[in-house]
């Protein structure tokens, strides 16, 4: 774990010499962050179930929509175990898991939907001159492609992908290596997700400030700097963290 005082011993001592603490680098969360995840799961669902109906339309559709949401567990559960579960309940004949997972694995970018502001949040954070980046646990091309189809890979000067880079948050390596690419330190950065342990806590231990983007599945999050409801609150609270 590294050195909690030092971030903050920097920070006191460039108070005492009139600087400010300007923010250099802004990263985020991809799931449920810049991600609307639980509307594009649905709006995936509905599609699959349509796209394979030969094999699914013995299921009533609402029901196969509000299972697949609750084997996936807010995507806590790999997809394989949830297609192979979709399978063996639903006594899905002709169409294998595996078929089943291929499909959401190359179609779930099209059906990709944004959280809200995200196009103009990102634009506004660009033209501050802030730096961007993406820190994201899960599978290196899924998590591309879910970029790809968000259509927001170019406001970022870095991505990175636990699968890639071999280390997951909450682990600060991966936070801190993202620092590195960008030439920041981590009191001049911040980290916006919505996961209290990964995001929160993460973002925390590689001693950067860190905004807590609420969620339904959590009531309340200790230890974030900020609580934010829409991303478009981002630019208030980085003039707040610079003049404090």
């Amino acid at each position: 774990m590294p050195n909690q005082a030092l971030p903050l011993q920097q920070r006191q001592l460039e108070t005492v010499l009139g600087v400010r603490w300007m923010i250099e680098a802004v990263l985020f969360d991809l799931d449920g962050t810049l991600l609307d995840r639980d509307a594009s799961i649905k709006r995936f669902i509905a599609a699959q179930y349509g796209r394979l109906g030969n094999y699914l339309s013995h299921i009533p559709k609402a029901d196969y929509v509000s299972r697949f949401i609750e084997l996936d567990c807010h995507g806590h559960v790999w997809k394989d175990k949830v297609c192979q579960e979709l399978v063996a309940e639903f006594g899905v004949r002709g169409l294998g898991w595996q078929a089943l997972l291929q499909d959401y694995e190359t179609q779930f970018q099209a059906h990709c939907v944004p959280s809200p502001f995200l196009a103009e949040v990102l634009s506004e954070l660009k033209q501050q001159g802030y730096l961007l980046g993406i820190v994201s646990n899960g599978l290196g091309t899924f998590q591309t492609r879910a970029i790809e189809g968000l259509k927001i890979q170019d406001y970022f000067e870095v991505i990175l992908i636990s699968e890639i880079e071999q280390v997951r948050k909450p682990q600060a390596e991966i936070f801190h290596r993202a620092m590195k690419q960008l030439g920041v330190t981590s009191i001049r950065s911040v980290f916006v997700g919505d996961y209290p342990e990964a995001d929160i806590m993460g973002a925390k231990n590689a001693g950067m400030r860190a905004i807590w983007k609420r969620s339904l599945n959590w009531e309340e999050v200790k230890g974030a700097d900020a609580t934010i409801t829409e991303l478009n609150e981002i630019p208030f609270v980085l003039q707040q963290f610079e003049s404090s």
